[in-house]
């Protein structure tokens, strides 16, 4: 390998290095400098710049690599090549440092290569470094979400023609998946239909952007509900106080309440969710509004149900999650009677 920042070769005559010399004693160093995409090129750490600096020697494969630009506005003389690792280690005697600007895959033929050179013990190995430049916040996969939706949008028939309306089935479906993995305590379903939900919101973000008349994106959205916990939370972001969860709930619904400037306590309470939870929720209202408001008499299964539900809400029992429970275990009582396990 031959390139700028090569070590250069040794002179017609120069004596041999004896034994204890600097290039046996000091083997070198070598730095894989690793950075993340979610991160803006060019915001590195200081230990980052600080080998980048020092270094003998600064190697990159990637030509178009996004880092390049930056390092090199920054005086960082940065070489393209691919050593091999035999070469690389050569490029260390004498004690030189040489930093490897990582591409995204992570130079894995280069890290094997080292491998099977310290493995092999006939190789004298520099000190070898793993340096991330960048870190990911938390949060960052997101933005790969964001990325890959974009992509999928463009480009798969399916997902380019979909709309609010023909993707609303599937929100319901996917929220009445993760309460189900919730009531069943599994973690890794908990997980995964977690993210079923999450790809919902980023769906109808995308397909929001392209609306000619109102356009939304999904930073506005995460930006209005940041705004909205912001605002709903004075106890954490303001000057109020909040020593018990009821305190906590008495700002929630006071700021709420602002927001909405409802005039009825009925108002955003939607009439399509299942029997049972509307019901609780219309109780929930009337209780925490202090009205005494009798239940309506009347004949039949619906009332019955009604009033179940009024009284599960005033133990404080979610009569829709306490329902599903039973079910399940009928559906284990039919399928013992029917011979198999639940």
């Amino acid at each position: 390998m031959v390139n700028e920042t090569s070590p250069e070769p040794r002179a017609e005559g120069r004596p041999e290095s004896r034994p204890g010399a600097r290039e046996e004693a000091a083997p070198g160093r070598i730095v894989l400098l690793t950075t993340s995409h979610r991160v803006a090129p060019g915001l590195l750490s200081w230990p980052a710049w600080q080998a980048l600096r020092t270094a003998d020697a600064v190697l990159c494969a990637d030509g178009a690599h996004p880092q390049l630009p930056y390092l090199r506005e920054a005086g960082i003389a940065v070489a393209e090549a691919s050593p091999t690792a035999q070469e690389l280690v050569e490029a260390c005697a004498g004690g030189r440092t040489v930093v490897v600007v990582a591409t995204g895959e992570g130079e894995p033929a280069l890290t094997d290569g080292l491998a099977r050179l310290a493995g092999s013990g006939r190789v004298a190995m520099p000190e070898l470094e793993l340096l991330p430049a960048s870190y990911d916040l938390p949060g960052a996969r997101l933005l790969d979400l964001v990325q890959v939706m974009d992509r999928i949008r463009a480009e798969c028939p399916w997902s380019s023609r979909q709309t609010h309306e023909g993707l609303a089935k599937y929100g319901i479906e996917e929220a009445y998946e993760l309460v189900e993995a919730i009531e069943a305590g599994d973690r890794a379903e908990l997980r995964e239909e977690l993210g079923d939900v999450l790809l919902q919101v980023v769906f109808h973000s995308r397909i929001a952007e392209e609306d000619p008349d109102a356009p939304f994106s999904v930073d506005d959205v995460a930006g209005g509900i940041v705004a909205k916990l912001i605002h709903r939370h004075p106890h954490v972001f303001g000057d109020e106080e909040a020593e018990t969860p009821e305190d906590v709930k008495e700002h929630w619904l006071r700021t709420k309440a602002e927001e909405k400037q409802r005039t009825s306590v009925t108002e955003g309470v939607p009439l399509g969710q299942p029997g049972l939870a509307l019901a609780a929720k219309l109780a929930s209202r009337t209780r925490t509004a202090g009205l005494e408001v009798p239940l309506p008499e009347g004949e039949g299964i619906g009332y019955e149900l009604l009033a179940l539900a009024v009284r599960a809400e005033a133990a404080g029992v979610d009569p829709e999650a306490a329902l599903r429970a039973a079910a399940r275990a009928y559906r284990d009582a039919i399928r013992a009677a029917e011979g198999l396990s639940a």
